[in-house]
């Protein structure tokens, strides 16, 4: 059985991932443990006039895993009032971002929504979450992999989204030298099966997919932050 369905949006991954390359620089990232490494948020909105939604255990939430040879699930971090976050961060208003949010925001009942990265060579537990998610890829390579039950799969940035069933047990693995960062929103209420929506929401949404020009490409921003990073 398929745990994931690929949905063609279109997205301008090169621009999203330069913005991300700004906020990243600028904003930081968020985690509820910082003695780990797995896990690495930047959150785009939350509940509205709480910059508290964003913080701590908030930039998670609950989840249940098998954490020893008991073999007894155990929940870990709180329930997330996921339907609350319905802000944008000010931080992202009148970005690129901003339009991919609404552009999801159109189409589907959704929660959080978060930048994550994962570092090279790093692996999430093997866990299961109360819904499903939105994954939007922009950086990644072959190396990076879901694997949710038995079925494991690469979603290549190709401005597609991807929906996954993350109510079944799963992790991710980033097996690559870069850091793996996608989009991912919560999405609320639905099962897989129950997806295929009206489709009229494309008439209402501007992409607005520009070419890049003489810009920089978003592989020459990566590679000049990762020898700054070496310089350093």
């Amino acid at each position: 059985m398929q745990h994931y369905e690929e949905i063609e949006l279109n997205v301008d991954t090169e621009r999203l991932g330069k913005e991300y390359l700004d906020f990243k620089h600028h904003l930081g990232f968020k985690t509820d443990d910082k003695t780990k490494i797995d896990f690495n948020a930047i959150c785009i909105n939350r509940i509205p006039g709480d910059p508290n939604s964003i913080t701590g255990g908030n930039v998670r939430g609950l989840y249940w895993t098998y954490p020893d040879t008991d073999n007894h699930e155990v929940q870990r971090l709180p329930y997330i009032e996921e339907e609350k976050y319905t802000e944008l961060c000010p931080e992202f208003k009148g970005t690129y971002v901003e339009e991919v949010y609404n552009l999801i925001n159109k189409r589907w009942k959704i929660g959080r929504v978060r930048f994550l990265m994962k570092p090279p060579r790093t692996c999430l537990s093997w866990h299961r979450d109360p819904e499903m998610r939105l994954h939007i890829p922009i950086i990644t390579n072959q190396g990076c992999k879901m694997v949710i039950e038995d079925e494991a799969f690469h979603m290549p940035a190709n401005g597609s989204a991807y929906l996954t069933d993350n109510t079944k047990y799963h992790n991710f693995f980033n097996g690559s030298e870069i850091e793996r960062v996608h989009l991912v929103a919560t999405v609320l209420g639905q099962g897989l099966d129950e997806m295929h929506l009206d489709e009229s929401w494309r008439d209402e949404v501007d992409y607005d997919i520009q070419t890049m020009g003489k810009e920089k490409s978003l592989s020459q921003m990566l590679q000049e932050g990762f020898e700054e990073e070496q310089n350093d």
